[in-house]
This record gives structure tokens, sequence and C-alpha cells, in this order.
């Protein structure tokens, strides 16, 4: 069996449970919302900034990783924006949401505790988690400048800085990893014991967020029809998603890490990183613009359904390169 099938699954069951949970409803109807609050705002910036603080700033600036990650996305956010514009050209909102579909990996939620797991007390692995998390904000943040502006009638370049701006400065994860990063650079050591409230809040962060990622699926799905979840046209589109998602992403960012020679352990974790299914926080950006809620909700759980086959595979060649 390959050795990611046991994470995996831990992972998946946490997140069945807060599906279950959610469907019976064991907890109040706003436990998802406030679960993921905390692991927004104070659980996942906790354990990013202690975990980069503690770490040399020489293996937090890891510039081949940082271009070849970075690039993947953009090549294929930019591929999704091209054919979805050239099929529908007035459709701006739409192409952006889809290409972020196709981008945004679960690299903060699933990718931490996956890496966890799967690399055990390296340090690394948790650093190279929280460098994918950051340069995914920053695609998230240009995709919703894309959605905003598309959904205004007047749009100017100072105001697509100004939305920018916003979604970076008042982002959790942007300011614990620059915090982390700046006390690495500065070798700054925080007191022992407020690197023990962190490591402590900060390992809440995992079991939380995946509980969490399934509370809130469960209730995307609760008011969906048969119809709209079996359309063929629907199908077509999250299965060609999920396809640029798990396997065109991580290929391309296989091909650029190889290139910008990072060695293989680091290699293999941004591979990996690459390959995770779409954010749940994807779907919640459709819901609140109403743009492509259904699709995302049921594509982002018909990708994590599909990690357990696409994960196992790449990552026995990943092996078998090494």
């Amino acid at each position: 069996m390959s050795s990611i099938l046991t994470p995996l699954i831990a992972v998946f069951i946490i997140m069945l449970l807060g599906g279950i949970v959610q469907k019976l409803r064991f907890l109040p109807a706003d436990t998802n919302l406030i679960l993921n609050q905390f692991v927004y705002y104070i659980a996942f910036p906790a354990i990013l900034l202690i975990v980069l603080a503690e770490t040399r700033i020489e293996d937090i600036i890891q510039w081949g990783f940082i271009g070849g990650f970075s690039l993947a996305m953009i090549i294929t956010y930019a591929l999704v924006i091209a054919v979805s514009l050239w099929r529908k050209p007035k459709q701006q909102a739409i192409a952006a949401m889809r290409a972020l579909n196709a981008t945004f990996g679960n690299t903060a939620f699933i990718g931490i505790p996956l890496l966890s797991l799967l690399f055990p007390g390296n340090k690394i692995a948790l650093v190279a988690a929280a460098i994918a998390s950051l340069l995914s904000v920053f695609m998230f943040a240009f995709a919703l400048v894309s959605i905003e502006l598309a959904s205004r009638d007047k749009q100017s370049a100072d105001h697509a800085i100004v939305i920018m701006a916003n979604a970076l400065y008042k982002n959790p994860i942007v300011l614990g990893s620059m915090i982390g990063i700046s006390l690495s650079a500065l070798h700054i050591t925080l007191p022992e014991s407020l690197s023990l409230v962190l490591h402590q809040i900060g390992s809440t962060s995992s079991p939380c967020a995946l509980f969490a990622i399934g509370m809130v699926l469960a209730k995307a799905f609760q008011h969906q029809s048969l119809a709209k979840l079996f359309s063929l046209s629907l199908i077509a589109e999250i299965s060609l998603i999920n396809l640029l998602k798990l396997i065109i992403q991580p290929f391309i960012a296989f091909g650029l890490l190889k290139l910008f020679s990072v060695e293989h352990e680091l290699l293999t974790m941004g591979v990996l990183l690459a390959a995770l299914p779409t954010a749940a926080s994807v779907y919640l950006l459709a819901e609140r613009y109403q743009i492509n809620a259904n699709s995302s909700a049921q594509g982002i759980l018909y990708g994590t359904l599909m990690t357990f086959v696409s994960l196992p595979i790449i990552e026995t060649l990943l092996k078998s390169y090494g």
C-alpha cells in the first residue's frame, strides 16, 4: 500500500466525521463558521509563525521551490482563463472562478496535516506547506480582484490595487508567515513559554480545519437537487477542472521544480502540495458572489475523493523517479 494512503485516509475520516456531525445536527448550525474562523484567524497563523520563526532563513528562502510552485499555479490559471474566455468571452467572473478552482489547492487545511503525517518530525515539510499556502493566498487575492472588477460596471487600476492590498494585508496567513519569516531573518528567538503557547494553539489547526471542511461540504450539499448534482455539463466541467488541478498542475510543478534544481525531498513535497484538491474557501467565495457555487462545491468534493487515486499514483511515480 502506498505510504501516502494512511495519512490520506486519516485526513478523509476527520472530514467525513465533520460532514456526519453537520448532517445529524449534533452541533449548532454555525459551528463550521466558528471553527473556520478559529483555524483561519488564530490556529494557522500561530503554527505558521512559530514554524517559520524557528527555521533558518536559508531553509525558508528556497527560490527554486518558490518559483516552480508559483509558475505552476500561474500557468494553470492562465490556461483556464484562456479556454474559458475563448468559449464565452463576456463571462470574465466565471472564468476567474473556474481558474481559481483549478489552481487554489488546499495547501493549508489539508497540506499541513498531510505533510506532517507523511514526513513526521521534518520541519521542512511544514515550511514547504507554509510557503505554498502563502503563495496560494496571492493567487486567491488576484482572482478576487478579477471577480470583483468583473462584477462592477466601472473598473480602474487604482481600485484593483486597493482590493488586492486589502485582501493581502488583512489576511492572517500572510501576517503570520511574514512575522515568522522576519523573526527568522533577524535571528530573534521567542521566549520558550511563548513558543510553547504558539505550538499548542497551532497543533489544533489540523483536526479543526479538516473537521470544518467536512461540515462546509455537507452544508453545501444540503439543498442540492439530483438534477443539479448529476447534469452532464456540470460533470464535464468539474472533471476538466480537477484534471487540471490534480494532474496537470503537479506535472507542470514537477517540470519547473526539476528545471530549477530543487532537491528531491523538497521537490516531492512541492509536487504533492500542487496535487492537492481545491480548498473549501473557493466555495465560500463562489457562494459570496453567487458565481459557480454549485459546481465549486461539487468539484471540491469530487476532487477530494479523487486524491485517493491521484496522490498515491503521483507519489509512486516520484519514488520511482528518485
